[in-house]
């Protein structure tokens, strides 16, 4: 269980920094329109990508590595929030995607 305030999808701002920890493949799928993309297990070494001025939102599948990387970097002093449910319930609640490939996106 997160010890931080989960996030819906729904209600993920609309300019909202968003960072996605899923995998190349999962990625490519389909994300967030203006999602940046650094993948949980380089997140460690990439971490000075990620802004500290602003209010940050993890976004994975399902929710459960996002909260794992939302843990980790508020513990390290971001504000970051873990969007409940991921990509799943992003989709599920129609908010839009992109894919790099210009297929129609979904969530793998």
């Amino acid at each position: 269980m997160s010890l931080l305030p989960d996030v819906p999808a729904a209600d993920v701002p609309d300019e909202a920094w968003v960072l996605d920890v899923r995998e190349e493949d999962e990625w490519e799928a389909g994300h967030a329109p203006h999602a940046v993309h650094i993948p949980l297990m380089q997140l460690g070494a990439r971490v000075s990508e990620v802004p500290q001025d602003q209010e940050i939102y993890v976004i994975c599948r399902s929710g459960v590595r996002s909260a794992r990387a939302a843990q980790a970097l508020a513990g390290a002093g971001w504000r970051a929030r873990n969007v409940a449910g991921g990509m799943q319930d992003w989709a599920a609640a129609g908010r839009p995607m992109t894919a790099d490939s210009g297929a129609p996106p979904f969530v793998a």
